[in-house]
């Protein structure tokens, strides 16, 4: 039996910011970076504009942590091309507008950049990739270390626990019937608004409370409502471009084949030239013939 919730991305901006419910995104947190997470508050951020401002209904949160950290959480619905230099962008703004002028370069916060993406962003196999920033010798393949003093002034181990961490999780394409460890248990919730009865990950027995449908109120169902509206209208226009996408296509390897006929070019090597089957370009010769 599964628990019917409401979408993460709508929580995050109605129902997560509530210091009551900050349990929730803690124990995200704490499953996804392997350690214990405390909020110490939920800073401003774009997805504070109204609901009927949003150009797409992307929705990011801006936490700080106990120790200081300033960790980025951003659900992304539709597909950008330059989505990277996205969230490089969103990173280095967070950085700027948190250090104070006059202040030293060792008072700049570490950031953690987190996407939960509902496309297929970039290429490759997995559904969670994670990004650090280190430095290696070119001569001798070593990795550059922080002295004794540096790792007494920064506070740290590593140099890359001083540059922002990127996750990108690409719920969109995640198997929910391969269900591992409790990181799957939240992708899994990301994915489908649902939470398993098994699932032990923490933070989801309070979602589960906190994040239930039926205990909306009329008017948050009202808003959570029109929120998926947007939602499948977004995703009908999406699928009627790629369909117009596929027709232009389509026809731009039809006028080829009819322009490399007109050269007496033999079929085999329209088929050769164009990747077609010698039956597909035959079709298309006769369709044309047919129109004339």
């Amino acid at each position: 039996m599964a628990t019917q919730l409401v979408r993460f991305d709508w929580a995050m901006k109605h129902l997560l910011r509530d210091k009551a419910n900050y349990s929730v995104l803690e124990g995200f947190l704490s499953v996804l970076l392997n350690e214990k997470v405390t909020i110490k508050q939920i800073l401003s951020s774009q997805s504070n504009q109204a609901a009927q401002d949003d150009k797409y209904n992307d929705v990011d949160i801006l936490v700080e942590n106990a120790k200081g950290e300033l960790i980025i959480i951003e659900v992304q619905n539709t597909k950008e091309y330059d989505y990277f230099h996205r969230i490089l962008y969103g990173t280095s703004k967070v950085i700027a507008e948190y250090i104070k002028e006059g202040r030293a370069y060792s008072d700049v916060k570490k950031v953690i950049s987190i996407t939960i993406a509902y496309f297929d962003l970039g290429q490759g196999d997995d559904y969670v990739y994670h990004g650090t920033n280190t430095f290696r010798g070119i001569h001798k393949n070593d990795l550059l270390t922080l002295s004794d003093k540096q790792k007494e002034l920064y506070n740290r181990q590593h140099v890359f626990e001083i540059y922002p961490e990127y996750w990108i999780i690409k719920a969109g394409i995640f198997d929910e019937e391969q269900i591992h460890d409790e990181l799957d248990e939240w992708i899994y919730f990301f994915k489908t608004g649902e939470v398993k009865d098994e699932f032990t990950a923490k933070g989801l027995a309070e979602a589960k409370e906190k994040l239930n449908k039926l205990k909306l109120t009329p008017e948050e169902r009202k808003e959570y409502e029109a929120f998926l509206e947007r939602l499948r209208k977004i995703a009908s226009f999406q699928q009627t471009e790629m369909e117009d996408v596929k027709d232009l296509i389509k026809e731009a390897i039809n006028n080829i084949v009819i322009e490399l006929w007109k050269l007496n070019l033999s079929i085999e090597n329209i088929a050769a030239a164009t990747k077609l089957t010698i039956r597909q370009v035959e079709k298309i010769i006769e369709n044309h013939k047919n129109k004339d």
